[in-house]
């Protein structure tokens, strides 16, 4: 048999034998197989760590963004649970000192972080809000998860500077951390001709009609870390 007729021969002696079974995969290759298929069966878990623009704040159960993630969730089948520990009032000193239970409690495979509005309206140190902001990104990240950050704007009456500082932070630790930033929750909605339209009475807390936006403006973000 000459040279070409032999490698031939064998080439297609390898191609029976993997067929049926015959040939092992080599020990590193099959490691990251098994791998990458116990990870598509292990249930993505999301959990969001937010304040009342989360937790339902004046609405009906159900109709928040968080509850229309999960149902967006569930109607692309995408294979995952929304877990939301928002708390109405939350601060992000708050968030802070509850995340590690959450983190040991859900092991998320996903943390979307929505904190820091009430800093603002309470008028606490930057720095202070940065530093919470930047400590839950870490601990998330060493827990295994993929975190995100949702950015947020305040009112002019809280001062201008005070204000740009305020939402440049989000930038800043979302840098610096190299985590994803949605840059303003409330975007579509807060910024409209007619947004009174769309607050409840207290001008602070969104309507129903809102979180469908709102929503919008994290899937944008979140969607490419499924």
């Amino acid at each position: 048999m000459r040279r070409r007729e032999w490698i031939v021969h064998c080439s297609a002696c390898v191609v029976s034998l993997a067929a049926a079974g015959g040939l092992p995969r080599p020990v590193a290759a099959q490691g990251r197989t098994e791998a990458a298929a116990a990870a598509a069966k292990s249930p993505r878990r999301i959990v969001v760590l937010g304040d009342s623009l989360s937790a339902e704040y004046g609405l009906a159960r159900g109709s928040g963004w968080v509850a229309l993630l999960d149902e967006r969730l569930k109607s692309q089948k995408l294979g995952a649970e929304v877990i939301n520990a928002s708390i109405s009032g939350d601060t992000t000193s708050g968030g802070r000192s509850r995340l590690p239970a959450l983190l040991q409690q859900h092991r998320p495979t996903h943390l979307i972080i929505e904190l820091g509005g009430n800093d603002a309206l309470r008028g606490l140190p930057l720095k202070m809000t940065r530093e919470n902001l930047a400590a839950m990104v870490r601990a998330g990240k060493e827990a295994g998860a993929k975190v995100m950050l949702v950015g947020m704007q305040i009112p002019p009456n809280m001062g201008a500077s005070y204000g740009r500082d305020f939402e440049a932070g989000f930038r800043t630790v979302a840098q610096e951390e190299k985590v994803p930033l949605v840059p303003f929750l409330l975007a579509g909605v807060a910024d409209r001709a007619d947004a009174a339209a769309w607050f409840q009475a207290d001008r602070i807390h969104p309507l129903a009609k809102a979180h469908p936006v709102m929503l919008d403006n994290v899937w944008k973000v979140l969607r490419p870390l499924l």
